[in-house]
């Protein structure tokens, strides 16, 4: 059996939880965390709402590529990424190749609950529960690809944490 990559991926919708789990993991674990999109702010000098604003949705792809293929490099991490991060076949390659994947799923009401106020969310513009509804359904298949899909609805980011390193660990 291959030896579990010490990469921990975090993938899933917005407001499934990444940040908050990924957190509470490398505080369990001692290991590094990595927040995609705050690299990719940094890198771009502003911030992601800003980078659609100016750049486009393209743009700010490429970025989030090239970005993440660095932090999958980074031994010892958990590396929380942005929701549309597996939008690219590239992209889920390469969090298979150097990392364990783990996909957080929620319901709609939980999404919303969490994440419908917040204008720094630039693909909720326009009505928070249609498009996460749509969002949802759009890629309703993308998140497939993970070693372990856990739901967070419900869940704190404590149970959600141990959830992960019961099968990290197995």
């Amino acid at each position: 059996m291959r030896k579990k990559s010490d990469v921990i991926v975090l993938i899933g919708m917005m407001g499934t939880g990444k940040s908050t789990v990924g957190a509470h993991l490398a505080a369990e674990t001692g290991y590094r965390m990595l927040d995609l999109d705050a690299m990719i702010a940094e890198k771009a000098g502003c911030s992601i709402p800003e980078l659609f604003e100016e750049k486009g949705e393209s743009y700010f792809r490429e970025l989030e590529s090239a970005v993440l293929v660095e932090a999958l490099k980074v031994p010892g991490s958990i590396l929380a990424t942005g929701g549309g991060a597996v939008l690219r076949e590239s992209n889920c390659g390469e969090m298979l190749k150097y990392g364990w994947v783990v996909a957080l799923a929620a319901t709609v009401d939980e999404i919303v609950a969490r994440v419908g106020e917040d204008k720094g969310r630039p693909l909720l513009a326009g009505g928070a529960r249609q498009r996460v509804t749509a969002l949802l359904e759009e890629r309703k298949h993308a998140y497939n690809f993970a070693h372990v899909t856990i739901d967070t609805s419900g869940k704190s980011a404590e149970e959600v944490s141990a959830e992960i390193l019961m099968h990290y660990r197995g």
